[in-house]
């Protein structure tokens, strides 16, 4: 064979598995829209109840912080009155 039949028979066959592939690709992605827009929207509602629990978090913090602070005042109180009466005796 010349370098021009294996040239013809390697384009041939490349073509034929170029059809193969294109034909498998399409009937594979069919089925990807419907997969992906059910994946979509289970993301989309995991996300809302993320950021729902994300504000439930802030509220919880901010709760927790003013009580920190109110701790943190009367510890600070405590301790100076000890130091006081420490220093009286």
């Amino acid at each position: 064979m010349s370098r021009l039949d294996l040239a013809k028979d390697r384009l041939r066959e490349a073509l034929e598995n170029l059809e193969k592939t294109t034909k498998n690709r399409a009937k594979s992605t069919a089925k990807v829209p419907v997969e992906t827009a059910a994946r979509l929207e289970a993301l989309e509602e995991e996300r809302e109840t993320l950021l729902g629990r994300v504000a439930e978090l802030e509220e919880e913090l901010a709760a927790l912080s003013s009580v920190t602070s109110e701790v943190e005042a009367r510890l600070d109180g405590a301790i100076g009155e000890i130091r006081a009466a420490l220093a009286r005796q």
